[in-house]
């Protein structure tokens, strides 16, 4: 017998032609997305997305205020997709209109959670720097894309393909949401960890001030998890295009600095202080009109919110799902945060850390 989300899988490649496909699974990551390779008789391999709508709490309506979205959960409060294939599929073409490389959708079923999507192949930026690759050229590329990003202003909806999707602002509620996953999950993850509520409340007033500057600097489209496991080397095509797109559908409209932090304190890898530095040379070369203390001065700020809600994010991975594996990219986190606590450090940040985090956890 197979299962009900196994029989919708096969109608929906039966009506789209590929039934007779090979089907090989890819590896997953934290989401409740699946992906498949297909290999048709014929013509070229593609990917089929697998998402269903009924394991996510409802995504933020446009209009939501904040009791509502609180009321509709984590992913109306932070303004995550919801795993939503419209999402994904209206972003892809926001995203091919500007002449990047997001894979072009062959065909969907929004409500069924269900897409089949061009295969951009396998040379992901992780996996080819692991085996020695040249990063000089992934990671210019990489900044060329966000150059190109925020070069633009976004539109308030995304179109395309018969999908639409608001294009959401990454606002105060969202960002202070996120930070609280660090007060909320370390001391599940390690119970080394106690938090007061005095502590609590402390931590809310130093990332709040960090979160209203990054609602109030919310003018470019970010792709929001813009690291080197969802980047795609494709040496054939032009410019920025080179940079394949994938795991887009959480766009919002955020500070510029927010994909910067993705790509240089990357979780799953190292990003040396070297490679920072040009990845961020090669930024402002293309921005000369921003004020580099004042941006950098962000990118610490909002970089240092990004890293402890990815800790908070992974120890409920742990501590939660049951994923171990996340248990390893801890300790990169830790020494990213160190680097953004230099100056200009987030104010307060660091004194919260010394008075509540022992250094021995921070390993």
């Amino acid at each position: 017998m197979i299962s009900e989300r196994e029989a919708a899988r096969r109608e929906f490649l039966e009506q789209a032609g590929l039934a007779d496909a090979r089907r090989t699974p890819l590896a997953g990551d934290a989401s409740t997305r699946a992906y498949e390779r297909l290999t048709p008789r014929s013509g070229p391999s593609l990917i089929f997305m697998d998402q269903p709508p009924a394991v996510e709490t409802h995504p933020c309506p446009p209009q939501a205020d904040e009791s509502e979205r609180r009321a509709l959960g984590y992913n109306a409060m932070t303004r995550l997709a919801a795993g939503r294939v419209e999402a994904f599929v209206a972003c892809a073409a926001h995203l091919r209109r500007l002449g990047l490389s997001a894979p072009i959708v062959i065909v969907s079923d929004a409500a069924a959670g269900l897409a089949v999507l061009e295969d951009l192949g396998d040379r992901l930026y992780a996996s080819l720097i692991a085996d020695g690759a040249d990063e000089t050229p992934l990671y210019d590329s990489a900044v060329d894309v966000l150059v190109r990003l925020h070069s633009v202003p976004p539109p308030m909806v995304l179109h395309g393909d018969g999908a639409v999707w608001p294009l959401l602002t990454y606002d105060a509620l969202a960002l202070n949401t996120a930070g609280d996953l660090f007060v909320e999950w370390l001391p599940r993850y390690d119970p080394r960890l106690v938090f007061s509520d005095q502590a609590i409340a402390d931590w809310r007033g130093v990332i709040a001030p960090i979160a209203a500057r990054g609602a109030a600097e919310a003018k470019v489209f970010c792709h929001r998890d813009f690291h080197a496991e969802n980047l795609i080397w494709l040496p054939g095509r032009p410019g920025a295009a080179r940079t394949g797109l994938l795991d887009f559908q959480d766009a919002v409209r955020a500070h510029p600095a927010w994909d910067l932090s993705m790509l240089l304190h990357d979780a799953r890898r190292d990003v040396s202080r070297e490679r920072e530095a040009a990845v961020l040379a090669r930024y402002f070369a293309a921005r000369p009109r921003l004020d580099r203390e004042a941006f950098m001065a962000d990118f610490h700020a909002l970089g240092a919110l990004n890293i402890v809600r990815i800790l908070g994010l992974f120890a409920r991975l742990v501590a939660r799902d049951d994923k171990p594996r996340y248990r390893a990219f801890l300790p990169r986190l830790w020494r990213y945060l160190d680097r953004c606590l230099q100056d200009p450090a987030p104010p307060g940040l660091r004194d919260w850390l010394d008075a509540n985090v022992p250094v021995e956890v921070r390993a």
